[in-house]
């Protein structure tokens, strides 16, 4: 591919690991940028403005991943979006999956991983920021004191803009564009996350309680017992 489809910032210690997930980037037609420690990853997140990172949680100095990726989700004072992530991963244990996808993250991958697998995940998740899970619904969609802007991506209660990730936000329009329908965890998760996304349902649970935690009681959101949610 001889265009670029789009910056990459890789934020890794390991310059293997780090060259090789640049080789398949560039392979796929991204323009791809390195960091070894967090600091740097942040100063080169603000500088090149990307449409993705791929994170290590293991950093070298004073920021780990996890702090990088509670910075980068939570957009900047200077306004700018929360920018998409994909979290590379050693640590394989269910604590700290739970904690980096409670941070924001929109994917988390363990090592050892497939190249080829990676790139197809960062390509699901720009798919899913660019064009939402909802085509063909209403632009703003209103549920509770909630207000869904699918055209902008932004989500507001009374007018007041709320900072969500973009896994969190597609999670919201989709319950918002199936308003009274109760979902499965199955069902939104193929939805939102793909149907060839491979991963623990309870993934699910974790982003409904980033909503109800950021969106607080303005947003009508019912746990439907053996099956799922519900909004409205």
């Amino acid at each position: 591919m001889s265009t670029s489809t789009g910056t990459v910032v890789v934020i890794e210690d390991d310059p293997h690991i780090a060259d090789l997930v640049e080789l398949y980037l560039r392979r796929d037609g991204f323009r791809v940028l390195q960091a070894a420690d967090g600091s740097a990853g942040l100063a080169v997140v603000e500088r090149e403005r990307p449409v993705l990172v791929v994170l290590d949680i293991g950093l070298p100095g004073d920021l780990d991943g996890f702090d990088v990726c509670r910075r980068l989700t939570g957009g900047a004072p200077s306004g700018r979006p929360a920018v998409p992530v994909l979290v590379l991963s050693a640590r394989d244990d269910e604590v700290d999956r739970v904690l980096g996808l409670e941070l924001g993250a929109d994917d988390y991958v363990t090592k050892p991983f497939s190249p080829r697998e990676l790139v197809a995940r960062v390509r699901a998740i720009l798919r899913r920021a660019a064009t939402g899970q909802d085509g063909g619904h209403p632009p703003v969609l209103g549920v509770g004191g909630v207000s869904v802007d699918t055209a902008r991506r932004e989500a507001s209660v009374s007018g007041v803009p709320v900072a969500l990730t973009a896994r969190e936000f597609d999670l919201l329009a989709h319950l918002a564009a199936n308003t009274g329908l109760a979902l499965s965890r199955r069902q939104l998760l193929d939805a939102v996350w793909g149907q060839g996304w491979v991963g623990d349902e309870r993934t699910v649970d974790v982003h409904v309680r980033q909503l109800r935690k950021k969106l607080g009681a303005a947003l009508p959101l019912a746990t439907v017992w053996g099956v799922g949610y519900r909004l409205g």
